[in-house]
């Protein structure tokens, strides 16, 4: 029986990390809210229809807005932006702000399809390498039959290609509810930004490496690493090539620029107190 989206209760708010908005919701409330969206845009006269943006917030993701502007931009303007990573947390705590929680996608994917299967809503797969998303939406339905997958298809295509306009024609051909977009950052949330406009689904929903996981292709940490914010260090491990840069580059630069933004808060602080 296809269950019907409840009125999602009003959302928790949001604290503001490096001039973006992080959601402060519960993972369960942010996937019901996400997924009402879905009746909402149903609801709307096709004149007044948007897509819906939600993407997340890491360490690697928060360093890529201080090299591409533009992915600042994109974030400050999505629907809802969300913590994915113990960094983003650890820097809530160093800024003295609220904390978000943690929302992993090889977590939330599971409830996320539970919730689509009961109210009847499809998911469309883009991102990974070839043959990955479709090896992941088989993996869903095997624990969800009921699961609608409305396509899939590789992430390694160049948007502005000919290949990238079949790809959005692919999607506007099979209408789904939501699509889930794995093309690492900055290009996934580049390519939902640019094609927002043109798309009549109701949600684009960047996720990075998790068709990776879904499928198998990639080994998740073992939760005593994944909960105690160490899981970084087992995806080293696993991917040592890919991953050296981003963790051990990447989250020095981060807490550098942690003790920076710490430094502008306590200025803007003491010029406020002093006025």
């Amino acid at each position: 029986m296809v269950l019907p989206a409840p009125s999602p209760p009003e959302p928790a708010g949001s604290v503001r990390m490096f001039d973006i908005d992080i959601e402060l919701d519960t993972p369960p409330a942010m996937l019901d809210r996400i997924t009402s969206w879905v009746a909402e845009h149903r609801a709307t006269p096709p004149e007044e229809q948007r897509t819906r943006r939600v993407m997340y917030a890491n360490a690697h993701v928060l360093n890529q807005t201080h090299m591409v502007p533009e992915l600042r931009r994109i974030l400050r303007t999505s629907d809802l932006v969300y913590c994915d990573g113990y960094g983003v947390r650890l820097a809530a705590r160093l800024l003295d702000v609220e904390s978000p929680h943690r929302m992993t996608g090889a977590d939330w994917i599971w409830d996320l399809a539970a919730l689509c299967e009961q109210r009847d809503l499809s998911l469309y797969l883009l991102g990974s390498d070839h043959g990955i998303a479709a090896r992941a939406g088989e993996q869903l339905r095997v624990r969800h039959p009921g699961l609608r997958i409305a396509g899939t298809h590789h992430g390694y295509f160049d948007p502005a290609s000919p290949h990238g306009e079949r790809v959005l024609e692919d999607i506007e051909a099979t209408q789904p509810d939501i699509v889930l977009i794995g093309m690492g950052s900055p290009k996934q949330e580049l390519w939902a930004d640019a094609v927002a406009g043109r798309c009549s689904s109701p949600v684009l929903w960047t996720v990075g490496a998790l068709f990776d996981y879904v499928s198998g292709q990639v080994p998740r940490a073992p939760s005593w690493l994944a909960d105690n914010g160490w899981e970084w260090i087992f995806r080293l491990a696993v991917e040592p090539r890919r991953m050296w840069k981003r963790y051990l580059l990447g989250n020095p630069a981060f807490l550098v620029r942690v003790a920076d933004e710490s430094q502008r808060r306590s200025a803007r602080g003491t010029a406020d107190a002093a006025a």
